[in-house]
Order: structure tokens, then C-alpha cells, then sequence
């Protein structure tokens, strides 16, 4: 089953950026507009069944939860704000490679926190992030615009990597139905205020951009980013994060079917390199698992 969920997953969030690109390309919708309906949107749908069948729920959020929750949704509202500046001001391949790091983020991150990651998983990590480069390139630009714009891709991956460390946290109690209507619904009323502050904005688009809008809303966000919100109750994020590394082979792809873009010349050895990464990734946290278990046993048994 998880297979099944992490693969809607990817095909969801490999859809947003031509979806993106071709409401932004065609319509007058703003890219606050988008990230602020996507959230709304998603917030009230998750939330409309537990709300219906289960409304204790709501009630029922612990503080610890509630603090998760609030992490999560400032960093995936700063990831949104980060990126699509950074897609304004250098190349998509340089924003999309330095997003994409996200999975060295939150191996810097749980570092910090007292994990001590062995040679396997990093391989995994060097291996996997070969295959991004062989996809997209670090074609850096050398105007201070560009630079920083990669800086602003840069920081989007470190708030992407916060978002799903945060989202685990919270999954280990929470309900996908309680823990996305909150984070989402948050991360909803920050984006508006940013749009506000930015002058962007939120409504009076023509019937193709709320289409647009609806078909990244129900792809992107109900479909992706929920789908491994739900993977994090039962996977570490770390290979969650490395999963969403298929978004851009995905998005490469549906870019080249639905806008006509042409394939990147790296996409299949970058593909296989990212599933090997992602192999060698989970197979050095089960032994580090199956290493811990034998060491309880051996205190327990002591």
C-alpha cells in the first residue's frame, strides 16, 4: 500500500510545476494566488470529513501537536515564498536542483539533533543527488539577481526539509485528516498575509485560472503532498524526502508530453541514479534499525 500512496504521491507533486507553469504562462493568477487557494482549498477538504465524522478530534490537539503543526506550516509558507521568487530570478533547472536538496537538509538537521547517519545512507544521498544533477544541472548564474535567487532555492530546500521533519513529528500522533486541514489552514492564512504585504493578488481571475488553480489544488496538494504527509506516520522523513527527488524526472516528463518542452538529455540515467540512491538510502536505515533492535535486546537481555 505505501508503494501505491508514494507513487500517486510523486505523480502529484511531478505535476505542479507544468501545471503551474502553464496557469501562471496563460492566465492572470498570481504565484502567492496559487499557493494560498492550494493550501485553502485542501484545508477544507481534509478537514471536512473529520470535522463530519469525528470533530473530538479538533478538540482533542495537544500542545505538542499544535507546536509541530505551527512549525510545519510557517516552513512550507516560507518554502513557497522562497522558491517561486527564486524561479523569478535565476534558471528553473539551478532553483529546482537547490530545492531538491531538501533530503541533505534534513540529514544536516537530524545531525544536529544526535542522529548519526553511516556510509550507506550518505552514499545514498551522493548517489541520488548525482542523478538531480545529471537531470537538471547547476547551471548557477553569475549576475547577483541569479545569485541570489539560488540562495532563495537554497533556503526553500532547508524549509522544505523543516516542513517534513515537522510533519513527522506531528504524524506520530496525529490523524493525515487533523494534521493536514491545520497545517494546510495555517500555512494558508500566512500566505495571504504575504500576499497582502506583497501586493499580490487572490482573486478576480478568469474561469481558466481557477481551473488551473482547482487542477494543481486537487494534483499537487491533495494528491502529493498529502500522500506523503500520510507516509510519514509509517517512514522516516529522510526517505520521504529522498521519494520526492522522482518529482523531477516526473515533472520532466510531464512537462514534455503536456508543454511541449523537450526531455533533458540526463533524465534516465538521472532517473536510475535516484532510484539507486533511494535503495541504498533504505537499505542502510534497516540495518542501522535491525542494528538498534539487537542492542535493546542485548541491554534487555543483560
Amino acid at each position: 500500500m505505501n508503494l501505491l500512496i508514494a507513487a500517486l504521491g510523486v505523480l502529484g507533486v511531478a505535476s505542479s510545476g507544468p501545471l503551474i507553469a502553464g496557469t501562471l504562462g496563460a492566465t492572470s493568477v498570481t504565484a502567492l494566488a496559487i499557493a494560498f487557494w492550494r493550501n485553502a482549498l485542501a484545508a477544507v477538504i481534509m478537514a471536512a470529513p473529520v470535522a463530519i465524522k469525528e470533530p473530538r478530534q479538533f478538540a482533542q490537539i495537544t500542545r505538542r501537536e499544535l507546536g509541530w503543526s505551527v512549525v510545519a506550516a510557517v516552513a512550507l509558507a516560507f518554502h513557497f515564498a522562497c522558491f517561486i521568487t527564486a524561479l523569478q530570478l535565476t534558471s528553473v533547472a539551478a532553483a529546482t536542483a537547490l530545492v531538491c536538496l531538501q533530503s541533505a537538509w534534513i540529514a544536516v538537521f537530524q545531525l544536529f539533533r544526535g542522529t548519526r547517519h553511516r556510509w550507506p545512507v550518505l552514499a545514498g544521498l551522493g548517489i541520488a543527488f548525482a542523478g538531480v544533477v545529471a537531470i537538471t544541472g547547476f547551471d548557477m548564474g553569475s549576475s547577483p539577481e541569479a545569485l541570489l535567487g539560488d540562495i532563495l532555492a537554497l533556503a526553500g530546500g532547508a524549509l522544505a526539509g523543516l516542513y517534513t521533519l515537522a510533519g513527522g513529528k506531528a504524524r506520530q500522533s496525529m490523524g493525515i485528516g487533523t494534521y493536514t486541514a491545520l497545517c494546510y489552514g495555517m500555512c494558508a492564512a500566512l500566505v495571504a498575509v504575504m500576499a497582502l504585504v506583497g501586493g499580490q493578488q487572490l482573486t478576480g481571475f478568469d474561469a481558466g485560472g481557477w481551473l488551473g488553480i482547482l487542477a494543481i489544488t486537487v494534483c499537487a496538494q491533495l494528491v502529493g503532498h498529502t500522500a506523503f504527509n500520510h507516509l510519514l506516520a509509517t517512514m522516516s522523513p529522510l526517505v520521504v524526502s529522498m521519494i520526492i527527488l522522482l518529482e523531477i524526472p516526473g515533472a520532466a516528463v510531464l512537462a514534455a508530453v503536456f508543454l511541449a518542452e523537450a526531455l533533458p538529455a540526463g533524465i534516465y540515467a538521472g532517473l536510475g541514479l535516484i532510484l539507486a540512491g533511494l535503495t541504498v538510502v533504505v537499505a542502510g536505515q534497516r540495518r542501522d534499525r535491525a542494528e538498534a533492535h539487537r542492542r535493546e535486546a542485548e541491554l534487555g537481555a543483560d
